[in-house]
């Protein structure tokens, strides 16, 4: 159903389901390989061993070759460091990747996760190091979340990178299946009790600014999960979103966005309810990446 309507492109990691979810991937695309662009990622944990997590040149080797074994293929397309670390050196990490690229196990490399002026400093080693740049970053971007206009989206267009923003629709609060102050359904991702979620986006903030979203989209005749993924697409710095159907209806709900456009009276709504290089909540951070601005000696 995706390649009928276009979509070529798969993302994934290592660390999705400690591996399984690329051995779907390339038990699916095995007999297709050269009709998709195929994207995984390196970097979080992946056992409790000290060396299996994070960017030594060992480990990227050697879980490069295994994600291209479980994915059942001779390249990556796109290989992602899935996220920075603090006190991070990009050399190594990037040597490593340099050989991947210099053995056409990869294609290209990205980062995920990563701030502007880190994108940056991964250009200018890479310049330094006489090897490819990144040619994409995936941030968490969304309705939401603005954050990524700061700074990590003008990088992107300052140094080339294509944006490939993950979680369009706010980890599932923009698809207009919840209320603030209401209970969520036991079927639905709130309701399971989804860790990420719940630490997130599922904020009273973030519930009433989709509620008014809900409303507007209401009066234009959209759903609000395709005018969401429709803005998102709508930035001049992006190439593509992630999207994360877990069924083919939802699925099927995500390629109608393609078909709806965003107009200035609907940028400006959007400006009303959450500020340019904003989250929804003033102050907001996630706390699986936490800011680095402010220290004190015993921190």
């Amino acid at each position: 159903h995706a390649r009928d309507n276009g979509v070529n492109f798969i993302d994934t990691a290592d660390v999705y389901s400690k591996g399984k979810s690329e051995s779907m991937v390339g038990s699916l695309l095995k007999e297709q390989r050269n009709d998709w662009v195929l994207a995984t990622k390196v970097g979080n944990k992946m056992s409790e061993l000290p060396n299996e997590s994070h960017y030594s040149r060992t480990w990227v080797l050697r879980e490069c070759e295994a994600s291209l074994k479980r994915l059942a293929t001779d390249w990556i397309d796109i290989y992602y460091l899935h996220r920075d670390f603090d006190g991070m050196h990009l050399e190594e990490p990037l040597r490593a990747i340099d050989a991947l690229l210099l053995a056409g196990k990869i294609r290209y490399w990205g980062l995920s996760n990563f701030r502007g002026w880190r994108i940056a400093e991964a250009v200018y080693t890479a310049r330094a190091l006489n090897m490819p740049a990144p040619v994409v970053c995936q941030p968490y971007y969304n309705l939401l979340n603005r954050q990524p206009e700061v700074e990590v989206l003008p990088a992107c267009a300052r140094f080339g990178l294509g944006a490939v923003p993950y979680s369009p629709i706010a980890r599932g609060v923009l698809s207009g299946k919840y209320a603030p102050g209401s209970k969520p359904a036991a079927d639905t991702r709130a309701g399971r009790g989804d860790k990420r979620m719940m630490e997130t986006e599922f904020r009273e903030d973030s519930l009433r600014v989709a509620q008014k979203l809900n409303e507007h989209c209401a009066r234009k005749g959209v759903a609000l999960s395709h005018f969401a993924t429709a803005w998102v697409l709508a930035h001049r710095a992006v190439s593509a979103v992630i999207a994360g159907p877990r069924t083919l209806e939802q699925w099927k709900e995500y390629v109608l966005a393609l078909d709806c456009g965003i107009t200035s009276e609907d940028e400006a709504l959007v400006d009303s309810l959450v500020s340019p290089g904003h989250p929804s909540t003033p102050g907001y951070n996630d706390p699986a990446y936490p800011l680095e601005g402010r220290r004190s000696e015993d921190r």
